[in-house]
């Protein structure tokens, strides 16, 4: 290294506390990211950008080799603020970063694909008028130098996104027109601009608010082919949700689905308010200028936007992931109680040993002093270890979790959870997590046509695998899996946790009562597995008619007949179409199966 980088390095890793006292005093962030060369900077996932942050560490990574190229080493305090602006004002959290592209979206109808731009550009100008006005910094002068970088035939290809985004700072900061590449004889843009100033101004302390009317006011300079590298450049939110875990976006906001309106016609960006509606609070002024008949908060999203939102956010997930972590939001806020068995005497744990702790296993169950002893460099499965505990008796009695058998029907009759919203999944996923949090074992098995057929590696605790399994499809022809359901019992031991039994479907779930591979009757099989399980069944069933009361004197024949005699040998059969009919389905199911620890309860 020259002395002239070392110097400039030394400059950065100065700058860097005075960066985050331009926030508070009380800003606690990692140490930036510092890379030297270009390969260093592509590692740390930062490409066509000087400058980027990473919400899932909270780091920010500075390209200096591309600072140096655009001629900003001297702004190394403004550009630091900058990416510290975004983890501490907006986004802030991976969260509120997809908050922010939801609503941006709604705004941009077939132009959905710019939400990630536009939403850079909106939290950079909050940052940077926040920055020039409050903290006295020179953002304005980074602007100026990259301006007076470009060549004469560059400003001429300067994109009508570039120049409103200039025009909106000059407004702000009261700059002459074109000073910093904004429009100068363009009498629309300059109104627009003024407009995005007002927005920026009005909105910022409710700038998730305010984004859908930025991305309005952009949306007609998006309709032309953006590939301005000047608006590239500055795109250091791109891939910011890479590795994060954004909550609650299942699920549409109070007023996500009102009418945006364009900033030229909100009332607060015009200055048309009355001097009594100025005065309200701002969730009072809200609703007056909102649609009475627009949907009320708690509508659900379906799977395919909640991805697309998730992958705008910078987040890597095929449809499959996506799906699994969409269930799993929707199931949380429903779980039951599930089933558990009251036992003649309860166990004390006793420390006795240590065992290898592995992926799928809890995580606090893991004894981190014990792991440390054996490496200092933790390996999970490989260095990690848990306590083994023996069991001593007490005097009061356990309860014992029943087991959960999970069959789930994947033929093209069934809706594809990836696509749109199953609640027959999403039944699944409702007992399947209960299930789990109070210490059960789930065995998974999604099911086809012949030979089509996924399962887990028997009865596991992982949630990740169980809802793999849940959320998968393929989409052929309807036959039942017989023999994985008598395999399972067939010569399961006497003392083993009860199973209760549980078949997500349609009518196609009668293929169970066809004969296996050996000939043996479906009907035998199931009869034994209930035996065996000792925990009950139940079926979920999509079907667009409830069963007649009782078997006799209906007539019924086909795959009605035979869900009648199923349910008069035992199994339980509800009808789950919709969120109502799932919650009562997730009721019924804990008000059957549950048997309450103390005698004289029924909780």
């Amino acid at each position: 290294m020259s002395a002239s980088e070392s110097e400039s390095l030394a400059a950065w890793r100065a700058a860097w506390p005075q960066a985050l006292a331009a926030w508070s005093r009380f800003t606690r962030l990692q140490d930036p990211r510092l890379c030297e060369t270009r390969v260093e900077a592509a590692a740390e996932g930062l490409t066509g950008s000087f400058a980027m942050i990473r919400l899932a560490d909270q780091r920010v990574v500075i390209d200096l080799p591309e600072v140096a190229r655009l001629g900003l080493q001297a702004y190394s305090l403004e550009i630091l603020a900058h990416e510290i602006g975004h983890h501490v004002l907006a986004p802030a959290t991976a969260t509120d970063h997809a908050r922010l592209l939801a609503r941006i979206r709604r705004a941009l109808p077939t132009l959905e694909a710019h939400a990630p731009m536009v939403a850079n550009l909106y939290t950079d100008l909050l940052i940077n008028d926040r920055l020039q006005r409050q903290c006295g910094l020179r953002m304005g002068d980074i602007y100026r130098r990259l301006a007076a970088q470009q060549e004469p035939s560059d400003q001429g290809d300067a994109s009508s996104v570039w120049q409103l985004y200039m025009g909106i700072y000059e407004q702000l900061w009261q700059e002459p027109p074109g000073s910093l590449g904004g429009p100068t004889d363009d009498t629309e843009l300059r109104g627009d601009a003024w407009l995005g100033a007002r927005v920026i101004r009005v909105y910022a302390s409710e700038w998730l608010e305010g984004a859908g009317r930025f991305a309005m006011l952009l949306l007609p300079r998006l309709l032309e082919t953006v590939k301005d590298l000047r608006v590239n450049a500055l795109m250091d939110t791109r891939d910011a949700g890479q590795g994060t875990h954004p909550a609650g976006l299942d699920r549409l906001e109070d007023d996500e689905m009102a009418p945006v309106p364009h900033p030229a016609s909100d009332p607060r960006i015009t200055g048309e308010l009355s001097i009594a509606e100025e005065s309200a609070p701002a969730d009072t002024r809200q609703e007056a200028h909102t649609d009475a008949h627009s949907p009320s908060g708690g509508q659900a999203r379906e799977p395919f936007e909640y991805g697309e939102i998730l992958r705008a956010a910078g987040l890597d997930l095929d449809d499959h992931q996506i799906a699994v972590r969409y269930y799993r939001e929707r199931a949380l806020p429903h779980l039951i109680r599930y089933p558990t068995r009251p036992q003649p005497q309860s166990l004390e744990l006793l420390p006795e040993g240590l065992e290898p702790w592995e992926p799928g296993d809890p995580l606090d169950a893991v004894d981190w002093l014990q792991s440390l002893m054996q490496s200092p460099s933790v390996v999970p499965g490989v260095t990690t270890v848990q306590r083994i505990h023996g069991l001593a008796p007490e005097l009061e009695p356990q309860a014992e979790p029943v087991d959960l058998d999970l069959y789930v029907d994947s033929s093209g009759s069934m809706p594809n959870p990836q696509q749109r919203t199953s609640f027959l999944t999403l039944a699944g996923a409702v007992i399947a997590l209960s299930a789990l949090r109070v210490g059960a074992h789930v065995q998974a098995t999604l099911w086809s046509g012949k030979h089509q057929y996924l399962q887990t590696s028997g009865f596991v605790r992982s949630e990740e695998d169980i809802l793999k399994v849940l959320t998968g499809y393929f989409g052929g022809a309807t036959a039942f899996p017989i023999h994985r359901l008598r395999d399972t019992y067939e010569n399961r031991p006497a003392h083993a946790r009860a199973v209760h039994i549980l078949h997500i479907s349609d009518d196609g779930i009668t293929t169970m009562f066809e004969q296996d591979e050996n000939g043996k009757s479906g009907w035998t099989v199931a009869a034994q597995a209930l035996r065996a399980a000792r925990g009950g069944g139940t079926m979920a069933l999509n079907l667009f008619s409830p069963l007649p009361a009782s078997l006799a004197n209906t007539g019924a024949s086909g795959w009605t007949g035979d869900l009648l005699r199923a349910r008069d040998a035992g199994w339980h059969i509800h009808v789950v179409r919709d969120m109502a009919e799932l919650l009562a389905f997730a009721r019924e199911f804990s008000r059957q199966h549950y048997v309450p620890i103390r005698r004289g309860t029924d909780s």
